[in-house]
């Protein structure tokens, strides 16, 4: 893998002391499209899963949510199937992979004793209503733990901690940190916690809101755009499949995520934060991350957060 321009770090709770690989650059030949490796990576990915851990019936009692889904036999969880290193799904083989949906596997292994997992596409826009109203049991979406969410939705862990970073196009060099977004027109996502962030950053820039994630790459791309701001991990997983651009700079803030949850069932969130602990414990949290985020990140894995650490979990 290539090193882009210096050694980046990203937020000293995620990856201390480990540099950052520039997406557009760690997978050059553009296979896999934007998935791990074929050799190796996916072999490790999937051996992630086979080894996960099954639940005791005495940790799934009558009468609660873990029981309904476990009888149900499928996990319904909110996500996506765009997101590069965290859930993308290969159109050769059909299946979606990357860290959170290889989180959303083992959790459902967990409960039912197989990874069955329906997936339900989300956005920013829809991820409280479909939780409150029971249309998915769990969202992993990069899902930002923030005070205000949590007073709709529950959040399990966190479970991993990222933080607002810059995509431009590659070849600009007058952008490398968030003073440099001043005076410049900077996309980020709908209802994204990043729009109040650049005006505390920059606050001379000018936002643009678009719905989606791929529409905010199309405008940096397009020059509809001078920059695009968001969580370091999608923007990495953006830059993993389209050499068009790339991430610059270092995170400017920590974005803690966590797996969203209904306050309908809270015996799910006490259920899930003990598996996170059990999976961090037993390294298997570890082995997943170096199977995906850990093919565009050089060194070892992060430690995680410890669970109920930030405001709102």
């Amino acid at each position: 893998m290539i090193l882009v321009d210096a050694k980046r770090r990203m937020c000293a709770a995620l990856i201390p002391a480990c540099a950052l690989v520039a997406a557009a650059s760690a997978c050059g030949d553009g296979s896999g499209q934007g998935l791990p490796p074929a050799s190796g990576s996916a072999d490790a990915y999937q051996q992630v899963i086979d080894a996960a851990p099954t639940a005791r019936g005495s940790d799934i009692p009558a009468g609660s949510l873990m029981a309904k889904i476990k009888s149900r036999g499928t996990l319904i969880v909110g996500g996506t199937e765009t997101a590069a290193l965290f859930s993308l799904k290969d159109p050769i083989s059909g299946k979606t992979r990357g860290f959170d949906a290889g989180l959303a596997a083992m959790l459902a292994k967990y409960i039912i004793g197989k990874p069955d997992v329906k997936l339900m596409q989300v956005s920013v826009n829809t991820r409280e209503a479909l939780l409150q109203n029971g249309t998915v049991d769990t969202v992993f979406a990069t899902y930002t733990i923030t005070p205000e969410r949590a007073k709709k939705v529950a959040f399990a862990g966190p479970y991993y901690s990222s933080g607002d970073a810059i995509l431009v196009k590659k070849g600009e060099k007058s952008i490398n940190s968030a003073s440099d977004l001043n005076n410049r027109t900077v996309c980020t996502e709908t209802s994204s916690v990043a729009a109040n962030d650049i005006k505390k950053a920059a606050p001379k820039a000018k936002v643009v809101l678009f719905d989606q994630n791929t529409q905010c790459v199309q405008a940096v791309e397009d020059g509809r755009a001078d920059a695009y701001v968001l969580d370091q991990g999608i923007l990495l997983g953006d830059a993993y499949r389209d050499h068009k651009v790339t991430v610059v700079g270092q995170p400017f803030t920590t974005e803690p995520y966590g797996i969203g949850l209904s306050q309908s069932a809270p015996e799910m969130k006490t259920f899930v934060n003990n598996w996170l602990k059990l999976i961090q414990t037993n390294g298997q949290w570890s082995e997943l991350w170096k199977a995906t985020i850990g093919t565009a990140v050089s060194g070892d894995a992060p430690r995680p957060l410890a669970i109920g650490s930030v405001a709102g979990s």
